[in-house]
């Protein structure tokens, strides 16, 4: 009660005590707080500066909610009156942002939020700080009603940065001036996407310039203060650069300014060069900059004495890697592996997962890899990195006799973790069958060496190796015998674990009473995994927390080289092009040029429901370059990337049979920003809608950084057809629409059955076939290389079955399939002459109809 009495008192010092005892002591559901509150109100009426300032610190101190249902209304108005002293607006600004900040549903956003904003252009330089501050957080939440402030933030920054340091006398700091309202100004910039009046926009790129300029300039101190001031600014100004993203020259400017950071004898320093180096590795403009520092970061991930500062450069090799130098990455996070502090281990390991899967060209690169992991680090190596190895092993046939042998070797490591021999047991489980014709590792021995880690692991490794187990009895019966005897053992038959029991019961009877057909059906290989976003990488954005690990190759925009080596997929790499690796989204088998954006549709923005059959989409955009090429490579083939450009990639895995089909088209967001009003559509000609069926689901309208979304078709062949449908997406991207359109690889070929003839047969049906119309032939230059391998695997990918021996000369290729439609079914022979001395092709279609033949030739030949 006395420090409320003093604060009726008109002499400052009793008034200030009262104050700050309040302040410091006062609980805000007193009795005392409407006599408190009262006495705030008279002198924030009393227009006596003095105690207007008292009065607004006791209220951002104490910070109430019932503070701030008091006082709220009042405190703009002060701020915003024309008659009201400097330093009073200092103080009423910053109240006002703390109350904001504990209760922003009591702050009324009226007519004064737009004078508010003027105060940016007050000769007081204090008010303007304050009032920066004030406007930034409130920016964040209503960025429409400050948006005048970006054009006034831009000439107060521009004034203060071609300042000579006098001119700013008392707000300049150890030579720089104004550092502290440069930062806030920058730091409210970062609230808006860059000026789109060209004056402003180059207004503030020449501010930028001038700050990256007079980073390059002798230090006028040797102080530390000096030069704290002036990286402060710089920081914040290439965190601004980074935001906008659209300066190429700012950006690589931005980047090498950092990279003579990395080797600074600041550590502070170093680290936050680091830091943001990893947000400009993902900028398609800076990357290849970023780059160029690599020997600098690696040098640093091996000699930097703090901890911290050594995880970001982890976290930058993680950024800046790519397909070019993803091999010299991960080999050295690796070797940095065997040393590295146990608190950022797991984060490595599973950095190192991702990097090799989702550039590996060649899978037993990256099985080694993996392994090398567990050997190094099996401790910290995750559920997820495991049953990864597992996945990509099954999906890919050309790395599964690799990936046996490899973790047999691995195996005869007398300590071996337990992590390698869950994988091991996995895979020889599933493949072991592909090096037993090795008598080093035929089947018993391979047994052998898993069981003789049997006893050494936990249950659930012990349980997964027992499932191994009888899937040896099925490929390898020779072992049969010695595995019923371990099955058959009491320490497996009275094994205290009740899942270790059961599989040891179930699995020997399984053994002994099912006939080998039935066995071979239980136990058959396990079919592909279906593709879905890395098990891995959802892990590490967990870790990380969301929004900081962004997808690498999304980001970056890769502008890569078809991973086999042009558009035409070699023969050794055919399951590069079945089975995509899951992580990599069907990244990276075929890249696309970028496309320009179409024009935005008539109807802003066009519905977010999928109109499967309109044929008149609002403003469809034309064909996307390359979109002819693109199609072409999958008449031969279902799965692998149908479009790409630097936002969104276009992934497709497709399946048939007779006349139905099903294809997922799988749609990739590469950058790090939210794709809004998400709108794929089919559409089909009016001749085509008639002869094929398409069905599909909307999907999701918005799909957010980095991530993938799926979309089923469900495909039904009516009759036959000629033409090709379109899709067409539409979307909004960082507030610019986008607009693509793509040929869809329906072809009639997706509905061959193909058809094994003996070669009486097929000159019997060849010669029923020789009604003019019926056959159709094209003769043609061969586009690619004329090797036999690829020529059949072409034809099989076609749909038709390749017939051996059926042409009495041995180098034509005979080819009998049935197209099947709902209504018919089209019988289908074909032969193809090669000519290798002139370089030529003769193609012969023969069907029972004419339209068919037609198509079917028009197709193939494209393909050779």
């Amino acid at each position: 009660m006395e420090a409320v009495n003093l604060l009726s008192s008109n002499r400052y010092t009793e008034k200030q005590i009262g104050y700050l005892f309040i302040s410091v002591l006062v609980n805000s559901n007193s009795e005392l707080i409407r006599l408190i509150n009262n006495a705030i109100k008279n002198d924030l009426a009393s227009r006596n500066p003095t105690f207007m300032g008292l009065a607004l610190h006791c209220i951002a101190n104490v910070g109430s909610r019932e503070m701030a249902e008091a006082f709220a209304g009042e405190i703009p108005k002060i701020l915003v009156a024309g008659d009201t002293m400097d330093s009073v607006k200092q103080s009423a600004a910053l109240c006002l942002l703390r109350l904001y900040r504990t209760s922003p549903d009591l702050v009324p956003m009226g007519d004064w939020t737009s004078r508010v904003v003027h105060l940016l252009n007050d000769q007081h330089l204090g008010v303007v700080t304050a009032a920066t501050s004030l406007i930034t957080t409130l920016a964040q939440k209503n960025p429409e009603e400050f948006k005048t402030s970006v054009s006034l933030a831009v000439s107060r920054l521009s004034r203060i940065v071609t300042s000579a340091s006098t001119d700013l006398q008392d707000y300049t700091y150890y030579f720089v001036p104004a550092p502290w309202l440069s930062v806030k100004l920058l730091r409210l910039l970062q609230c808006y996407p860059p000026p789109e009046e060209p004056a402003v926009r180059g207004r503030l790129t020449e501010c930028l310039e001038t700050i990256l300029n007079k980073a390059q300039e002798p230090p006028k101190s040797k102080k530390v203060q000096h030069s704290n001031a002036k990286n402060a600014v710089l920081f914040e100004a290439i965190s601004l650069i980074i935001h906008h993203d659209s300066e190429p020259n700012l950006l690589v400017r931005a980047c090498n300014q950092l990279g003579q950071f990395l080797q600074h004898r600041e550590t502070n320093l170093r680290y936050l060069a680091l830091e943001s180096m990893c947000t400009l590795a993902s900028s398609e403009f800076s990357h290849e900059a970023v780059k160029t520092h690599i020997e600098t970061v690696i040098n640093a991930l091996k000699t930097e004495r703090d901890v911290s500062v050594r995880q970001r450069a982890v976290d930058l090799l993680y950024a800046m890697c790519d397909r070019s130098n993803a091999q010299q990455i991960v080999a050295e996070m690796l070797s940095y592996l065997e040393t590295a502090d146990y608190s950022i281990r797991e984060e490595i390991v599973l950095k190192v997962a991702i990097l090799a899967e989702k550039y590996a060209v060649d899978y037993t690169w990256y099985v080694d890899t993996i392994l090398n992991l567990i050997r190094i680090a099996g401790d910290y190596v995750s559920e997820e990195v495991w049953y990864r190895v597992i996945q990509i092993v099954i999906n890919r046939d050309d790395v599964q006799g690799y990936a046996a042998k490899t973790v047999f070797e691995a195996l005869q490591a007398p300590a071996c973790h337990e992590n390698l021999v869950k994988v091991g047991g996995y895979i020889l489980g599933e493949f072991g069958n592909l090096i037993a014709g090795d008598p080093r590792s035929s089947p018993l021995i391979q047994f052998s060496l898993l069981h003789s880690k049997f006893h050494l692991c936990s249950v659930p490794t012990r349980a997964l190796l027992l499932s191994t187990y009888i899937k040896f009895v099925n490929l390898f019966p020779e072992v049969k015998a010695t595995i019923q005897d371990v099955l058959r053992s009491d320490s497996q038959l009275k094994n205290a674990d009740v899942e270790l029991q059961q599989r040891a019961v179930e699995y020997l009877r399984l053994s002994t009473i099912a006939s080998t057909d039935i066995l071979a059906t239980v136990l058959e290989e396990m079919p592909p995994f279906p593709e879905r976003e890395s098990s891995i990488l959802a892990k590490l954005k967990k870790k990380k927390g969301p929004g900081t690990v962004t997808d690498l190759e999304e980001t970056k925009r890769e502008r890569s080289t078809d991973v086999n080596g042009g558009a035409e997929p070699a023969p050794a790499s055919a399951s590069t092009a079945s089975t995509p690796s899951p992580s990599a989204d069907l990244l990276g088998l075929g890249a696309v040029p970028p496309t320009p954006a179409g024009p935005p549709p008539s109807s802003g923005g066009g519905g977010l429901l999928v109109d499967v059959f309109s044929d008149s989409a609002s403003a469809v955009a034309p064909l996307a370059p390359g979109s002819e090429d693109n199609f072409a490579r999958f008449v031969c083939k279902n799965n692998g990337v149908l479009f790409e450009n630097q936002l969104l990639q276009i992934g497709l895995k497709s399946e048939f049979r007779q006349n139905l089909g099903r294809m997922f088209i799988f749609y990739g967001n590469k950058t790090s920003t939210q794709f809004l009003n998400f709108t794929p559509t089919l559409i089909c000609s009016d001749g085509l809608q008639s002869n094929l069926n398409l069905q599909t689901k909307p999907v999701d309208p918005t799909v957010d950084g980095g991530a993938q979304v799926q979309q089923v078709v469900n495909i039904e062949c009516l009759s036959d057809f000629s033409e090709a449908p379109v899709l067409n997406i539409q979307f909004r991207y960082g507030g610019t629409f986008q607009n693509v359109s793509v040929k869809l690889p329906i072809t009639l070929n997706k509905f061959f059955q193909p058809t094994e003839m003996a070669s009486q047969d097929f000159f019997q049906r060849w010669k029923q076939l020789s009604n003019p119309q019926q056959e159709v032939q094209n003769i043609f230059k061969a586009k690619h290389p004329m090797d036999t391998e690829i020529t059949k695997a072409k034809i099989i990918g076609f749909g038709s079955a390749l017939l051996e021996e059926v042409d009495p000369n041995p180098a034509n290729f005979v080819g009998a399939g049935i197209i099947h439609t709902k209504t018919t079914q089209i019988g289908c022979l074909l032969r193809l002459e090669p000519n290798l001395q002139a370089q030529m092709y003769r193609l012969t279609v023969r069907t029972s109809k004419d339209t068919v033949s037609q198509r079917l030739c028009g197709l193939l030949s494209e393909q050779f």
